[in-house]
């Protein structure tokens, strides 16, 4: 019987059942073989030779692969249909080396488990894709330099650093400037004025100034209450009639197919899913043979499922909700591949209401699924948006109404982006015609001020790293999960926010390394990457050039003092770290003392905080992210005190403590004895 080797036991299961008792299906346990965390894994002096060893626990199900195939002589490697797919199947072979001899050893693919794409790869083997495995060898190559080259020059110079990483620095980046936009955004405040007004037939609805002084108004031109009280009594002192009302046809196309980034993006907006467990939903529907390979960035469809959808519309709302003729969808995110399918049902007919699922998150995740691909293959929705203008009669006050009528639902009938499926009457208006008179209601200031950017979420991340082309759909996930184990960020009600370590990180690497966390340059290495996977480029050639320019900038921080490089890091956080002053006075000079400089200083526990340059007279210190005053700072000991606390705990490994039994021990530590000498109440 021929050996067939998947990644999973539940996909070797359902492949199992599709191919019947004549073939023996065994489960990797996904890659056998890796890099040792060690120095030396990576010569680059060797031609980049690569040590790779065979997991301790991958030992066994080897070992079960070899005494299968004692008695067979045909190895069929059906892993994912990626790189890393590609990659568990060279490893496979290369672990198995002395167990091949004269033995076949073939490569099957498939976008989906299901009994006929199963059945119809295992007609067109073929061999292990060369390039896509040079390409995974570039990456991990890639990540081993970085992370083993950069992490010993962070732990030297910036103390409590835990690593660096390729793709894990340049998302980092992202983080900490979006934090430090918002620190930087200052409030403006602007005014509107709404009115409530009754049509002739006493029908009601809403429209806004947006003419004043017979000039057109822009967003900041009422600034004040003053401004919008003069802008109130200016309506209310006017006769309004309709000036024109416009009617204009409108048409709202159905959104792609689902593709990584997009999924991960829409699971978090309507379920509050992290990529990790949207991807670990997805991973248990496609071994289940429900969906089609869940890591792509391919959003076409195959034809036969466009066709199969088109009929499963027809059955369930009639003709008019087909188009004409097959939607066909391209990718416009930068660097995307489209060698995938888009993410699918690989069923149209498998409604979600015909289906049991074990848990709520599978349950959820394929009803975005299918309703999302039957949808894109819907007609598109059709509606009327409505403009009423209504002018006093000297055309010194224009207010403006605007309303939209769901003609046909087309594809919201089924699916609507990031809201719920219902709503679409909403902003209708009252008929009202050219010439009207209308009567007014109430006439309402509003005060409003402009908001900061907003803090990023796993979703909004993901989806900004696709467009500017860092990394790639399969390490989405682990690479937020990393940020956060390493206590870099965050999440606080799904929004990341960066970590005072974080924000250390992401500044010594801008100085320092600058070129490696730019995103320029991390897409275009991602591109050369893409090039050599599609055999166009010398995967030696690309490690080559990175090692030769990243191993000199890591030669130029030999000499570095860490007293140099917080120097340097505190000038470039000094907007974060020293906010103006409200008195105006310099925001770097200690409100203690009223003589000392603030400085970054950092703890031996690899802490960071601000402390006085008049140490030891002036023991003033506050957390590098609180206030101005002693009170900030003994707050920022307390936390801390608190979380020495409870890691002290954790590494004695017990269980829960009274808050009294807490307390007493934090009052106790190291930490709290350090504060109470620098003059910070704890208690």
């Amino acid at each position: 019987m021929p050996v067939v080797v998947v990644e999973s036991p539940a996909k070797a299961k359902t492949i199992n059942k599709y191919l019947g008792p004549d073939y023996t299906v065994l489960a990797s346990y996904g890659h056998v073989r890796d890099l040792p965390a060690k120095d030396g894994s990576v010569d680059p002096d060797d031609g980049f030779g690569m040590k790779w060893e065979v997991a301790a626990e991958s030992r066994k199900h080897v070992k079960a692969i070899v005494e299968a195939l004692k008695s067979d002589d045909h190895l069929i490697l059906a892993t994912d249909p990626d790189r890393e797919g590609e990659a568990i199947s060279w490893h496979l072979q290369e672990a198995l080396a002395s167990s091949l001899k004269k033995k076949t050893v073939s490569r099957v693919t498939f976008n989906a488990i299901t009994k006929q794409a199963v059945t119809e790869a295992m007609k067109t083997p073929r061999q292990v894709d060369k390039p896509l495995v040079e390409a995974y060898l570039a990456r991990r190559a890639l990540d081993y330099l970085v992370g083993f080259t950069l992490s010993p020059v962070l732990w030297r110079k910036l103390p409590g650093a835990k690593s660096a990483g390729r793709v894990q620095s340049v998302c980092l980046r992202l983080i900490v400037e979006r934090e430090l936009e918002i620190e930087a955004f200052r409030a403006r405040e602007y005014w509107t004025v709404t009115a409530v007004l009754k049509t002739p037939r006493g029908q009601e609805f809403e429209a806004r100034l947006t003419v004043l002084g017979g000039k057109k108004l822009d967003k900041f031109d009422i600034a004040t209450a003053a401004a919008a009280e003069l802008a109130v009594r200016a309506v209310t002192s006017r006769d309004l009639k309709v000036a024109s009302v416009e009617a204009k046809p409108a048409s709202r196309n159905p959104y792609a197919p689902f593709m990584t980034s997009t999924l991960q993006q829409e699971a978090s907006r309507k379920f509050g899913m992290g990529a990790k467990q949207c991807m670990s939903a997805a991973q248990r529907l496609y071994e289940a043979g429900l969906i089609t390979y869940m890591r792509t960035d391919g959003i076409d469809m195959a034809p036969e499922a466009v066709m199969a959808a088109r009929d499963e519309i027809t059955r369930r709302f009639g003709p008019t909700y087909v188009p004409e003729s097959p939607r066909m969808y391209k990718n416009k995110a930068k660097n995307a591949q489209e060698a995938h399918e888009c993410i699918r049902p690989t069923d149209m007919a498998a409604a979600p209401e015909k289906l049991r699922f074990a848990e709520k998150d599978q349950a959820n995740l394929y009803d975005l699924i299918w309703k999302r691909t039957i949808a894109s293959q819907m007609s598109a929705a059709r509606m009327e948006r409505t403009v009423v203008d209504l002018s006093s009669a000297d055309g010194q006050v224009v207010l403006r109404a605007n309303g939209q009528v769901v003609l046909f639902d087309g594809f919201l009938k089924v699916y609507d982006e990031g809201r719920d499926d219902d709503g679409d009457e909403e902003g209708r208006l009252p008929q009202i015609m050219t010439g009207e008179a209308v009567e007014k209601q109430a006439v309402t200031p509003a005060q409003s001020f402009t908001q900061p950017p907003p803090r990023y979420t796993e979703a909004t991340l993901v989806k900004r790293m696709e467009e500017l082309g860092i990394g790639r759909p399969s390490t989405y996930a682990s690479v937020l999960t990393t940020i956060v184990e390493r206590e870099y960020a965050r999440k606080d009600k799904n929004r990341l926010i960066p970590e005072d370590k974080g924000r250390l990180v992401t500044a010594f690497l801008t100085n320092y390394f600058r070129r490696y966390v730019e995103y320029d340059f991390t897409a275009d290495l991602e591109t050369e990457l893409d090039d050599v996977s599609a055999g166009d480029r010398d995967y030696k050639d690309v490690l080559t050039r990175f090692w030769r320019d990243f191993s000199a900038a890591i030669a130029e921080t030999a000499d570095l003092r860490i007293g140099e490089v917080l120097e340097k890091i505190d000038d470039f956080l000094a907007p974060h770290l020293y906010p103006l002053r409200e008195d105006g006075s310099d925001p770097r000079i200690c409100q203690t003392c009223g003589t000392g400089r603030l400085h970054l200083k950092t703890s031996r526990s690899g802490g960071a905080f601000i402390g006085c340059g008049n140490y030891p007279e002036c023991r003033y210190t506050r957390p590098i992210s609180g206030g101005e005053d002693g009170a900030a700072g003994a707050t920022g000991c307390w936390a801390r005190i608190r979380m020495a606390s409870r890691s002290a705990c954790a590494r004695a490994g017990s269980g829960p403590m009274s808050s009294a039994a807490r307390r007493a021990r934090q009052i106790r530590s190291p930490t709290a004895r350090a504060c109470r000498r620098a003059g910070h109440p704890t208690v």
